[in-house]
């Protein structure tokens, strides 16, 4: 028997990195994964990759019509999930001084708006009793030259963690974020 047998998770930006590395071990766990990326290939990739009891849907977090075609997509196909780990994310470096609008607007877009959207469109999918896990980061608490919009946004996950535990408290439903440290995957 193992962990997760039977369960259905989610894993946003499976792609690459921890995302993909989860998606693998939930399934090696028993669950089955939906897994999401931006990119067609990649996400075939990824599919192949991880070999069995896998979904992929190509997803941009950001992107509110994408988060509604996926949750049609795991309602159809299994009618629940027990498991969410929003993990789409990414931050490119900027200097205070040399931050636009549009490097602001991308960031927060993904890291906060989409990681927001994700788990709110989730809910009438979610038993009580389910697992929210999100990926926030260790420049949340720790200062990282030239990446201050990043750790703003990955702060704001943190915030949202602590938040959602209590609004969701009465279903049982556990909210936690985790904050890795630096992790070199593809951009």
């Amino acid at each position: 028997m193992h962990k997760l047998d039977g369960k259905i998770a989610l894993v946003t930006g499976g792609t690459s990195g921890i995302g993909l590395a989860t998606a693998k071990r939930f399934v090696a766990e028993g669950a089955y994964v939906f897994i999401t990326g931006r990119r067609q290939p990649e996400l075939d990739a990824a599919v192949k990759e991880i070999g069995k009891n896998v979904t992929g849907v190509q997803s941009d977090a950001s992107k509110l019509a994408d988060l509604d075609r996926l949750f049609t997509t795991i309602k159809q196909e299994q009618g629940h999930l027990d498991v969410i780990f929003a993990n789409a994310g990414g931050g490119e470096i900027a200097l205070l001084g040399a931050i636009t609008e549009e490097h602001f607007d991308k960031t927060f877009n993904t890291n906060v708006k989409g990681l927001l959207f994700t788990v709110q469109k989730a809910l009438p999918l979610l038993p009580d009793g389910a697992s929210i896990i999100l990926n926030a980061s260790i420049t949340s608490i720790k200062g990282t030259p030239a990446f201050s919009v990043y750790s703003a946004t990955k702060a704001a996950v943190r915030s949202f963690a602590r938040n959602w535990a209590l609004d969701l408290k009465e279903r049982q439903i556990r909210v936690n974020a985790i904050s890795p440290g630096v992790v070199p995957t593809p951009g």
